[in-house]
C-alpha cells in the first residue's frame, strides 16, 4: 500500500513539472539598469510557448510596491487579444508594448520620458494556462547634474587660505566634483586639499602662484556639467597706511571747519563793532568848517537885515556896540572866550541922511542893558 501511494506521488509530481515547464522566460538580459530622466527605456520580457498551454495569453506588468502593505499598480496589459497601454494614469502615454502583436513571444514594453519617480521593480507575468511564468527588473532613474555654481566664499589674499565651492541644486547622488586648473601650469597648487564628494579645495597659504583659471566638473553615473571660476590672489592691504590716511583726512576736516568757524565769528563781531561805532556820539570831535560859513552867512544876514530896520535915533546905540557887528574867523571862533580881542575904541559914526540915501528904513529896536537883556 505504501509503496502504491509513492508511485502515485512520483507520477503527480513528474506531470506538474512537465506542466510547468511548457512557458519559459527567454530573457537573458540584465535585471538592473540605470537612465537619465527624459531618456527612454526598454524593459525586456521574451518568452516561449510551449504545445501544452492552450489556454488564453495574458500579459501583465506591474510597479511593485516599495511597502508589503501597499498594493502593486499595474501598469500596462495584455489581454484577449487586446493591449491597454493607458492602464496607469501617471505613465499614461508613455508605456507601450515593444511589438504590435505580443502573442507572438515579445511581451517588452518601451517607457519614454522617464521620471524620477518611476524609478522601482517591474515585475513581467505571462499567463497561457496551464503555464505562468514572470521576472522582474530593477529600474533606476536618475537625474543628471545640473550645471554647477563656482564661487569663492573667503577673501583672496596672499597668505591666507582660498576655499573654491561648486555646487550643483540638481542631480541624484552620489555627486562627485573634480577641479582642475586650466591656466599656467595647469596643477593644482602644492597646498590645495580637495573633497570631491563636497566639491571644495582649500589652497591653504595662498600664493601669487595660486592665481589662474579653474574649473569644476560634477558628474554621477548618468550624466556631468561643469563651471569655470577664475581666481585672482592680490597681496594684502596696507593697514596702517589706510588707518594713518584716515586720520589724517578727519584732522584735515577738523580744521577746515575749524577756519570756517572762526571766519564767521570774526567776521559777525566785526559788523556788531562797526554797527556800535557809528551809534557812539564822541565828544572830543570838533565841529565841521561848515558850521563857520552857516554862522557867518547868519550874522551876516542878520546884520543886513538890522541895518536895513535902522533909524537915525538908534544908529548911535549901534555903533557903540560894534562886537555885534564884526563877524568871527574860524580862528576867533575856535579860541577861548579868554583870548578874545577887545573892541576897538571908536567906531564909526554914520549920518542920518547917509542912512537914507542907502535905503534903511527908521524902525523902533528895543534898548537893552549891558548883559543883553532888553529894556
Amino acid at each position: 500500500m505504501e509503496l502504491s501511494t509513492r508511485r502515485l506521488s512520483l507520477v503527480l509530481l513528474s506531470l506538474f513539472a512537465g506542466l510547468a515547464s511548457g512557458l519559459e522566460i527567454t530573457s537573458t538580459g540584465p535585471t538592473s539598469i540605470e537612465k537619465a530622466s527624459g531618456q527612454s527605456v526598454k524593459l525586456d520580457c521574451q518568452f516561449a510557448l510551449a504545445r501544452e498551454d492552450t489556454g488564453p495569453l495574458d500579459i501583465e506588468w506591474s510597479l511593485l510596491a516599495s511597502d508589503n502593505q501597499k498594493e502593486d499598480k499595474v501598469v500596462i496589459l495584455y489581454s484577449g487579444d487586446r493591449a491597454y497601454e493607458d492602464y496607469y494614469a501617471p505613465m499614461k502615454g508613455r508605456v507601450h508594448f515593444n511589438s504590435a502583436d505580443p502573442k507572438n513571444g515579445d511581451g517588452s514594453i518601451n517607457l519614454t520620458g522617464l521620471k524620477s519617480s518611476d524609478s522601482g521593480t517591474y515585475q513581467c507575468k505571462v499567463k497561457k494556462a496551464p503555464g505562468i511564468r514572470g521576472r522582474k527588473m530593477l529600474l533606476i532613474v536618475m537625474v543628471r547634474p545640473s550645471r554647477p555654481r563656482c564661487y569663492t566664499d573667503t577673501a583672496t589674499e596672499e597668505g591666507k587660505d582660498v576655499v573654491l565651492r561648486c555646487t550643483t541644486n540638481e542631480g541624484t547622488k552620489p555627486i562627485k566634483y573634480d577641479w582642475e586648473k586650466t591656466s599656467g601650469t595647469k596643477l593644482l597648487p602644492a597646498s590645495a586639499v580637495t573633497d570631491p564628494l563636497a566639491g571644495t579645495v582649500n589652497v591653504r597659504n595662498a600664493s601669487a602662484s595660486a592665481s589662474g583659471t579653474y574649473r569644476c566638473v560634477a558628474s554621477n553615473r548618468v550624466g556631468a556639467e561643469e563651471c569655470t571660476l577664475y581666481v585672482n590672489v592680490t597681496p594684502p592691504p596696507n593697514t596702517a597706511g589706510i588707518i594713518a590716511g584716515s586720520i589724517i583726512a578727519v584732522l584735515l576736516i577738523l580744521i577746515l571747519i575749524a577756519i570756517i568757524l572762526f571766519c564767521c565769528c570774526r567776521a559777525r563781531h566785526r559788523k556788531k563793532y562797526e554797527k556800535e561805532i557809528c551809534n557812539e556820539i564822541r565828544e572830543d570831535v570838533p565841529p565841521p568848517k561848515s558850521r563857520v560859513s552857516t554862522a557867518r552867512s547868519f550874522t551876516v544876514g542878520s546884520q543886513r537885515s538890522s541895518l536895513g530896520s535902522m533909524s537915525p535915533s538908534n544908529l548911535h546905540e549901534y555903533a557903540l556896540k560894534p562886537q555885534y557887528d564884526k563877524i568871527p574867523s574860524s580862528e576867533e571862533y575856535e579860541r577861548p572866550p579868554s583870548h578874545v580881542p577887545l573892541p576897538p575904541p571908536s567906531a564909526v559914526k554914520m549920518a542920518g541922511p547917509n542912512l537914507n540915501r542907502m535905503g534903511a528904513i527908521p524902525v523902533m529896536i528895543p534898548a537893552q542893558s549891558k548883559d543883553g537883556s532888553i529894556v
